[in-house]
């Protein structure tokens, strides 16, 4: 049988790959009628489009892709990772070095968390590295309110389930005592909302402070609050495994300088 595949891409990862939103933001904003092809206005993402396609988003066409890109951010407590907060807080996105691209983060951090937190400029990089088939390990430094024992971490260890959310096993290590808190080391491959503060509640203990140090092969470093670092091309190629005809970012062009005579 010939292959009726139409040619071309799925319309919401075409948007993705623009740096819109990521595929299942992009589908949303496809049913939701602001977007049209040839002129045309649509509203169901099952639609594949090919470069001769025009294509625009809420009246404007829509950029060219570039090239897909990976920073690692500092995130200090006190920030929202959302572009707009409705309660008037300051926002990560707010708070980006200038000169920065538009990007998405990958997840998220609360409020009160800070770390490490991706962002990319590529749809399809942020929903891969956020699918649970992905495994990637989260490692946080934590500190905990009290006294706690190792053998208090041991529901934690084989998993457990909080107001019907089930929290898959952890890894934690009980590190030092310093002075009222106790400070640990947990990994986890899911990353659900307040999972470890909520987790920690609910045998007992306290987190007064969370701070992520690394999400798979990416690590926080020596990388300082609020400052943004981004990952050499040829490391993101490798870590997620792209597609032979990933285009890396182009080199900064350097102005010419004169020489003296």
């Amino acid at each position: 049988m010939a292959d009726k595949t139409p040619p071309g891409d799925r319309i919401a990862k075409v948007l993705a790959r623009a740096g819109l939103a990521s595929r299942r933001e992009a589908e949303k904003i496809v049913e939701a009628g602001r977007v049209t092809v040839n002129g045309k206005p649509i509203t169901s993402p099952a639609l594949n489009v090919t470069e001769t396609d025009a294509i625009t988003v809420d009246g404007k066409p829509l950029a060219a892709p570039e090239p897909p890109r990976l920073w690692l951010y500092h995130k200090p407590a006190g920030l929202v990772t959302t572009e707009r907060d409705e309660k008037g807080r300051d926002t990560v996105f707010a708070n980006l070095p200038e000169g920065m691209p538009r990007v998405m983060s990958v997840g998220r951090l609360d409020l009160n968390s800070e770390g490490l937190l991706l962002l990319t400029n590529d749809g399809e990089i942020k929903r891969r590295l956020e699918l649970p088939s992905t495994g990637w390990v989260r490692k946080y430094r934590v500190r905990l309110h009290g006294t706690p024992e190792d053998k208090d971490f041991e529901p934690l260890r084989k998993g457990l389930t909080v107001e019907g959310v089930k929290y898959q096993p952890m890894t934690i290590t009980l590190d030092r005592q310093q002075g009222a808190n106790a400070w640990a080391t947990v990994s986890l491959r899911e990353g659900k909302n307040r999972e470890i503060r909520r987790a920690m509640e609910a045998v007992g203990l306290t987190v007064n402070r969370l701070l992520r140090v690394s999400y798979g092969p990416f690590r926080l470093g020596e990388l300082k609050a609020g400052a943004v670092e981004e990952i050499k091309s040829r490391i993101v190629r490798d870590q997620l495994g792209l597609d032979p005809d990933f285009k890396p970012a182009p080199e900064p062009k350097r102005k010419p300088t004169r020489r003296r005579r």
